[in-house]
């Protein structure tokens, strides 16, 4: 490849892989529905599906959790 060719193409950030907390937050933002256009193209570009289904569930599973919490630390405390 030419030096004129190398130097019309930036460089590609599409073989870079997310850092976990990028995960987590697009897996955040994501599940808020609150994820940026941009942010999402990264996440589609540069990372791994596996990563995000795993990241995914694990968020599901953590949030169900803290709503059972939530009710019943509520329903201990209102006397029932």
């Amino acid at each position: 490849m030419s030096d004129k060719e190398q130097s019309d193409n930036p460089p590609s950030q599409d073989k870079e892989k997310l850092k976990p907390m990028q995960v987590v937050s697009s897996v955040f933002a994501a599940g808020l529905g609150v994820q940026s256009s941009k942010n999402r193209e990264r996440d589609f570009k540069q990372g791994s599906f596996g990563v995000f289904i795993a990241a995914g569930i694990i968020f599901t599973l953590l949030f169900i959790g803290a709503v059972v919490g939530i009710v019943q630390m509520v329903l201990k405390n209102s006397g029932n």
